[in-house]
Order: C-alpha cells, then structure tokens, then sequence
C-alpha cells in the first residue's frame, strides 16, 4: 500500500469505542452469524438482505445461536431485541457506525453492492466485508469511497470462533484498517491484522490443504471421512486449538526447537506423503463423500450438529480462557517479590 493510500480520505466518524450501531448487509450463514455476535457484544444491529424469507431466517438463526451465546456468556446490554430487520440496504447503513456485508460469494455482487454500501453510509464509517477469497483490491473498484473499505474474513460461526482477519486493498486507507482491527478487538474478536492481500487470507489456506488432502485419500480409497475426522479430532486438532502447527512443531524438536525439527525432519518434507494439487472432483468422488459424511452424521440433522458443534466450542474456549486466567496468576506470583 503506498503512502498516498495510506493518507487518502477523511478520518473516521468515530472512535472503535464508542460503536453503538452495526449495519448487517447480508443475512445467510455468516451475516446471521455476525448479527447474532454484534448482539450478544451488546450492540444494536440493524439488517438487510434481498431474500424474502430472510427476516425469518435471520431471526432462526440468532435464535438457535443464543443459548450457546449465552453459556460463553453476554455482554451487558445484550439482547436478541436490539436486532432490527429492515426493507433497504439505504436504511440499514444510514445510522451506523460500522457496516459488515456478508453477500454471497460472486465479485460482481460484491463490487456493486459495496459500491451502494458506500454510496449510502455516513461519511467515514468504515465497511467491511466477509469475503472468504477475493481480495478488497478487486472488489472496491466501483466504490466512491474506497479508502474506507476493507476486508474482515471471519470464521464460522462468526458468533463463536474469535478469529477476524483483516486487510485492505490498495485503494484502502491506513486509517480504516487500523479502526477495523481495533473495533473487532472491542466486539471480542481475536484480530489479524494482514500486511499485503493473499488470496483466501491464512486460516483459509491452512484448512484448505487439510482439505484437499482429505478429497485425495477418500479418492484413492486410502481413507475413509469417519477415519480422516477421527485422526483430526483426535490428533492434531486437539494441539492446534492452542498452539497451532508451527508452535507443535518447535515442540517435535525437543530441546532443540524448530531448528533441530528441521534440520533432522526436512528431508521428510520431500516424501510423497502429501498431494497438495486439488483432485478431480469426478462425479464418484462426490457421492463417495456424501455418503460417507452421512454416515458419520448418523442420521443428526444439520440442526443438532450445530448445537453439538457449538456446545463443544464453548468448552474448548471456556477451558482455554480459564487455563490462560490461571496462568496470568501464576504470572503475577512469580513477579512478586
């Protein structure tokens, strides 16, 4: 981003901290996803999506997610009635203090509708989108206000795991990147701030070379869905919801750190352990992992897989925040004289 981008446009309406209202465009997954966090974070959210049934959905969805809400536990204006469902895109964003657009995932979608965003939003809110792949640079291209456009890739759901990833384009200002990132933290999100776009930013990456790896050895008849779960949940998925795999692997060297991890295991970096290349998504493929996926669901509905999924975040994050609460105490002992 050059210096001129970084000093382009006005300075924003108002400060991360005092944030009251949060325009929702876009309510599917991930939009209901957010409005149902900005609600239990204790902001109003007001929402807008083109779909008939949206409202209905909308309010399902912030519905089902609430008890789980609740059991992580709410901020102190928190309510499900601070959500409003309204008829334009213009009355959603006329009052806010932070826009989230969530529209499906097509460019041109995203191009014009963060163009009318812009259009319509107060002078110096800033904009954020979901997108899961494209970057801000390719979608801000039509926008009157382009400074104030940034990208904030969640995780889902977007109501219970921390992780926001944000990022400008080039046209984006220094400013709205640095208030994005110091919002999201006020609302409770863990926040990665990016230095340059990549394309499907970095947990995305991460996941997705576990997934292509996964396609290949139910192809190949080399595993099955149950079995490659199994090794997750069960393996690294249990180390990496606290250290990650760079970290786990400074471990694997001993006392020796990752320098001894790389130097005794590079050269297994050139077994043909793994295919990183996408398999061909032939027609057998896909049934063969429809099927298998329905028979690890066993007959749960989408419904009680999410309540099940939901209620084991909770225990993993309650767990971990009552560990590094713990150890913050150990902390201050150890500094006491």
């Amino acid at each position: 981003m050059t210096e001129q981008h970084l000093l382009t446009g006005r300075a924003p309406a108002i400060a991360p901290a005092d944030v009251r209202t949060v325009a929702c465009i876009g309510a599917g997954v991930i939009g209901g996803g957010w409005a149902a966090h900005f609600l239990a974070a204790g902001y109003d959210v007001v929402a807008w999506d083109p779909a008939p049934d949206a409202e209905r959905r909308l309010r399902d969805l912030v519905a089902t997610a609430w008890p789980a809400l609740e059991d992580l536990g709410l901020a102190e204006r928190a309510a499900i009635d601070n959500l409003t469902v309204v008829a334009t895109l213009a009355e959603a964003v006329s009052g806010a203090d932070f826009v989230q657009e969530s529209a499906p995932e097509r460019l041109d979608t995203k191009v014009a509708l963060l163009a009318e965003i812009a259009a319509a939003a107060p002078p110096g809110v800033v904009v954020a989108s979901s997108t899961s792949g494209y970057s801000m640079t390719e979608m801000q291209t039509a926008a009157a206000t382009p400074e104030r456009l940034v990208v904030g890739h969640p995780f889902n759901p977007p109501y219970l795991a921390p992780l926001v990833e944000v990022v400008g384009g080039e046209r984006t200002a220094g400013w709205a990147t640095e208030w994005a990132s110091a919002f999201y933290t006020e609302a409770g999100k863990t926040v990665i701030t990016m230095d340059t776009e990549l394309p499907g930013f970095i947990g995305n990456r991460i996941q997705e070379a576990a997934w292509r790896e996964a396609l290949h050895m139910v192809g190949a008849g080399e595993a099955t869905v149950a079995q490659i779960d199994q090794a997750m949940t069960s393996g690294p998925g249990l180390r990496w919801a606290f250290f990650g795999p760079c970290l786990t692997f400074h471990l694997a060297g001993g006392e020796g750190g990752m320098a001894h991890m790389l130097d005794h295991f590079g050269p297994a970096l050139k077994y043909p352990w793994t295919r990183l290349e996408s398999p061909e998504l032939t027609p057998e493929l896909r049934d063969r992992m429809v099927e298998q996926t329905e028979e690890v669901a066993a007959g749960r509905s989408i419904t009680r897989l999410i309540a099940q999924r939901d209620r084991r975040m909770i225990a993993v994050l309650n767990a971990l925040a009552e560990v590094d609460r713990a150890e913050a105490a150990e902390a201050r002992e150890q500094e006491t004289p």
